[in-house]
């Protein structure tokens, strides 16, 4: 911890006074705030807890919740017994053993196993479907038995993933039983800012099941994604639909675009096939306006399209991904009801890189315009349920209470959140820049003053690779995703620019930031160029020709609000204010310093330090608690206004750099 505080100082981003110390009010120092809770805490029960459909996306008619009351023990690894005998009590599902919600609130060694237990019955009317176990996250490595077998295993903290678990399923109860390995940070998986032992800007570890565990019916073959990429240039939505096997030639799918309850456009298309439906007079979506387009996939049976030819089999086989093999699906007969529906949306908007407001600096557009993302961290941390907010009423006012304040982007910080925030921020209309967890060992976090990037091993790197991935596929059906950061401030960063190749390869319809903060390695090929800079008055970006710039990091000012802190014997934060105007002199110092590079030096984006306060970080618009807004969301708002008010007179050009002559 030691080294990463050294680190932030020799990098200059601390320009007063980095921790304010408090007498502590225990001997031992170790307190966890575990006495604060929210005032949506208070209403969790095992009845209610994280009762909404899990998966917005993909969504389907029935399932059940298995969120509430489970059995849980914790045992050491080299225990002998495959499954405890003996259960240590009762556990919250979905929060995580160390957060209060859960009802345990323990330290989860390395060494440990977490053990959940539980029973259920299948519905009487899902006879004859196969039955899906969903998991939304466990953190980090899953085993899983249904009935005393073992069904799958699945290692990634931040990734959906199920089990088909009908083979293992019997008439009346049958029993779960999920086993859990976490080595937090004493190992190297991607696992954000969580720390074994918590301190300034690292927080209370994560373990075990921290989202939604549910059941749902399936057919046996079924629709596994949906992924809808707009083209606003070309009125088109592109639609990439994959079941959860390879299928037979009477396999299609008819995917159905509505626009407030009415049909616009609609096709069918054989399995595990492309598609391509016009949207006739997009309604564009933006922040100030975020229209969504509702899709409907749904598995059909068709009659043989190549039934009539002479060699049938040779004519389907060299149809295959054919403009051929399209036009004879969609003219295709539907034999019988849909065996697999699933809901999903969409919106029709464009993210891209361009032309700005000031003469040869790139700006970042929003529908090929130019638009300046006023953002904010958000760590998505809570002090009753850590990683997982209480209820999505008290996750969605964390965004109504951003757009209140002026903001329209969120930099979800090393944290990927659970599938219910994109929702709402597609349906409130709010920016995400989404941050890969970041992983690696201590030593392999670069410094402010670091020239090359870290070295890992070839299965650490698998392991990121896989996650980073994972990530992509679980989110890129959310509009409101406008940007993947690959890497913040060198924590674990390899080979930014063979990443940002992958990440741009897997969704080539957002923007990529290679490295926010730190060594930019990767310039060729991040569409940003990207500065942390908490100076008391934020650095200006270096001006770039073929990149935006944008602040990746501002701010850290802090105001301890006594009654609502986590921790009463250390206060981190970059600066420290007490008194409610010095604080907002200071935020508007800053700020003023944001729109200024806006018109005069091409700004297209800044990212405030923080949302809330965070366990000992005290920098937040609001406390940890979310009962104290350190100022009225219309101040933050009042002062944002400049961002899209017309200056009096034309933004200042900025020439281009002279060429400096041969050896100058």
């Amino acid at each position: 911890m030691r080294t990463m505080m050294l680190a932030l100082l020799l990098s200059g981003a601390a320009t007063e006074a980095l921790a304010q110390q408090a007498p502590a009010t225990r001997a031992d120092a170790t307190y966890t705030g575990g006495d604060m809770i929210t005032r949506w805490g208070r209403e969790v029960t095992p009845e209610n807890a994280w009762r909404s459909y899990p998966r917005p996306q993909l969504e389907r008619e029935k399932w059940l919740n298995l969120n509430g009351q489970w059995d849980y023990a914790i045992t050491k690894a080299a225990a002998p017994m495959p499954q405890p005998t003996q259960m240590d009590g009762k556990i919250l599902v979905p929060f995580a053993v160390e957060s209060r919600l859960s009802g345990v609130a323990r330290k989860v060694q390395p060494e440990d196993r977490i053990w959940y237990r539980r029973s259920f019955s299948v519905p009487a009317d899902w006879a004859g479907q196969n039955v899906m176990l969903n998991f939304g996250a466990v953190d980090f490595e899953a085993h899983v038995w249904v009935n005393g077998a073992v069904v799958g295993a699945h290692k990634g903290g931040s990734s959906r993933f199920g089990f088909d678990v009908t083979p293992y399923l019997k008439p009346g109860t049958n029993e779960l039983v999920v086993q859990v390995a976490d080595p937090t940070s004493a190992g190297s998986q991607p696992r954000g800012k969580q720390l074994l032992n918590p301190d300034g800007i690292w927080y209370t570890p994560v373990s075990g099941i921290w989202q939604t565990v549910w059941l749902e019916p399936v057919p046996a073959l079924h629709i596994a994604d949906v992924r809808a990429t707009p083209d606003i240039d070309r009125g088109t939505v592109e639609v990439d639909v994959a079941l959860s096997a390879w299928a037979s030639d009477t396999d299609a799918v008819r995917l159905s675009v509505r626009s407030q309850g009415k049909t616009i456009g609609s096709t069918i298309i054989r399995a595990n096939r492309h598609a391509s439906i016009a949207i006739p007079d997009a309604h564009l979506w933006s922040p100030e306006d975020p229209f969504l387009y509702d899709l409907v996939a749904e598995l059909v049976t068709v009659r043989d399209p190549w039934a009539d030819r002479k060699e049938r089999d040779r004519a389907a086989y060299d149809s295959r991904f054919t403009v051929g093999e399209s036009a004879a699906y969609a003219a295709a007969q539907v034999d019988g009801a849909a065996r697999d529906t699933a809901k999903a949306y969409f919106a029709m908007r464009k993210v891209s890189v361009g032309p700005g407001k000031v003469h040869g600096q790139p700006a970042l557009l929003l529908n090929n315009k130019p638009y300046f993302h006023n953002g904010v961290l958000d760590q998505g941390w809570w002090p009753d349920g850590l990683l997982t907010p209480p209820s999505e009423t008290a996750m969605r006012y964390d965004l109504e209470f951003l757009k209140k304040a002026g903001f329209n982007m969120v930099r979800k910080h090393i944290k990927v959140e659970l599938d219910r925030y994109y929702y709402d921020a597609d349906r409130m209309g709010m920016l995400i820049w989404q941050d890969m967890p970041s992983g690696g060992g201590e030593d392999q976090f670069l410094a402010g003053t670091s020239q090359s990037q870290a070295v890992l091993s070839s299965d650490v790197m698998a392991q990121q690779q896989f996650e980073l991935s994972h990530m992509i596929g679980d989110l890129r059906a959310f509009p409101s995703i406008v940007l993947w950061v690959v890497n913040n401030e060198g924590w674990g960063q390899y080979d930014s620019a063979t990443l940002t190749k992958f990440v741009r390869g897997m969704d080539p319809s957002r923007l990529v930031n290679s490295d926010s903060g730190w060594l930019d390695v990767a310039g060729r090929d991040s569409d940003v160029f990207d500065i942390h800079t908490y100076e008391d008055v934020p650095h200006t970006p270096a001006r770039h020709s073929d990149r935006a710039i944008v602040l990746g990091e501002y701010g850290g000012v802090g105001w301890p609000i006594e009654g609502h802190l986590w921790r009463n014997d250390k206060r981190w934060s970059y600066q420290v204010t007490t008194d409610s105007n010095d604080y907002l002199a200071r935020y508007r110092r800053k700020f003023d310093e944001v729109v200024r590079q806006a018109r005069e030096n091409g700004l297209s984006a800044s990212v405030y330090t923080q949302t809330t306060d965070v366990e000992g970080e005290i920098n937040g618009l609001l406390t940890y608690d979310r009962a104290v807004a350190k100022a009225p969301a219309e101040a933050f708002a009042r002062m944002a206004a400049p961002l899209w008010d017309k200056p009096a007179a034309a933004a200042k050009e900025v020439p281009p750099p002279r060429k400096r002559k041969r050896g100058s």
